[in-house]
């Protein structure tokens, strides 16, 4: 091998920068790292919705970071551990014992009903905190654990708000009801044919499907010979947009009413020009009204180049409300974050934030939309 002669200025620069490496390195080195875990779907049908929700807790750690957090007089960098749970049940309480042993103390997560509650058992039993920015089901938080809080509206609002505006705005009497047989769904359907019932419309017909369905041609032939005035889907946008598109193909005219799981921007694409017989709910106020909506909306398209397709914004103030539990706790200790939130009073992107003692938003909102010209339209805003 031939040696290499020694340049006087290369060892030179490499003593400066020596030097100056040393501080900055013992500095970054002496800050304490803290995991933050994030469980969404990442593959599968709802791939998209849980993209969009990763993307705005990354977001919110790394603009954290830049603004070089201190917890108790130390310095602290958040890292995030992602994991899919594939909006599937078994597979998220396997990500859920993941994320505990790996020691993140806290939980953005997860999306849909069926995962959130099997897992919360598991973080419940760990101490952990898991704030869900999308979970509507109302027995999330009526289980009696500690741990379990939402960002959101429950459908016990949803439900009742949809059945509300079909009786009232549609003016629907006979109403057929769908859902998906997931925890999600089949709440959602619950919630809304109790209402009905409750207020004088008539449920017509309940029929059932999966999560996993595509042709939906043999229950809508059935439900149409129901002759409702009104169909209500309980499910998320994988299958709702298909069932919009075939009930238009099947000659079926009665608007169809679905809660936030398929009120997404991709029910634009995956129902075609049937979208404008969908009404649907979101669990939250309308971007543009949410406090600082419009300048997230920039910063999100900004970072991701894509626009923001359903629980963004709150698995944003998810993080930042876990991160205020640490400085009012003045620590990053599990059990500390855990007894901090119940006193939690944030101004997110979202809104002002506080907790009940299940666990649930203090106020919630629930927005009903409408599709005009391949854009959703707000017909009303509902708040507790």
């Amino acid at each position: 091998m031939q040696a290499v002669p020694c340049n006087p200025l290369r060892v030179f620069k490499a003593l400066v920068l020596g030097a100056v490496c040393v501080p900055l390195c013992a500095s970054a080195a002496s800050d304490t790292a803290v995991l933050i875990g994030v469980a969404v779907p990442l593959t599968g049908q709802l791939a998209a919705i849980g993209k969009d929700s990763e993307n705005a807790a990354r977001m919110a750690i790394d603009e954290i970071n830049a603004q070089h957090l201190v917890i108790g007089a130390k310095p602290v960098t958040l890292q995030m551990e992602s994991q899919d749970d594939a909006a599937d049940p078994r597979t998220g309480t396997v990500v859920a014992q993941k994320l505990v042993e790996d020691g993140v103390v806290a939980v953005v997560g997860h999306i849909n009903s069926g995962v959130s509650i099997p897992a919360s058992r598991i973080y419940s039993e760990a101490g952990v905190v898991q704030l869900s920015p999308a979970t509507t089901n109302p027995v999330y938080t009526l289980q009696g654990f500690k741990t379990t809080y939402r960002l959101v509206a429950t459908d016990a609002m949803q439900g009742p708000a949809l059945a509300r505006y079909a009786l009232h705005s549609l003016r629907a009497r006979r109403l057929a009801v769908i859902d998906d047989s997931t925890a999600y769904g089949q709440g959602l359907a619950n919630a809304f044919s109790e209402a009905i019932a409750a207020n004088g419309g008539m449920i017509v017909g309940h029929e059932a499907t999966t999560d996993k369905a595509t042709d939906f041609r043999g229950i809508l032939t059935r439900v149409k010979g129901f002759r409702p005035d009104a169909i209500m889907y309980g499910g998320s946008d994988a299958t709702a947009g298909p069932l919009v598109k075939q009930a238009a193909n099947l000659g079926i005219a009665a608007p169809i009413l679905a809660g936030d799981g398929a009120c997404t921007d991709k029910m634009i694409s995956l129902a075609g020009n049937a979208i404008v017989n969908l009404v649907c709910s979101e669990v939250g106020p309308p971007l543009a009204r949410m406090p600082r909506g419009t300048d997230f909306e920039k910063r999100y398209f900004s970072r991701f180049n894509m626009t923001i397709n359903a629980y963004a914004p709150f698995a944003y103030d998810a993080v930042y409300v876990i991160v205020d539990a640490m400085k009012r706790a003045g620590s990053t200790d599990r059990a500390k974050i855990l007894a901090a939130m119940p006193a939690t009073k944030f101004d997110g992107v979202t809104g002002s934030i506080s907790f009940d003692a299940r666990g649930d938003l203090a106020r919630p909102t629930v927005t009903v939309y409408q599709f005009k010209d391949e854009k959703k339209v707000v017909t009303e805003v509902v708040q507790d």
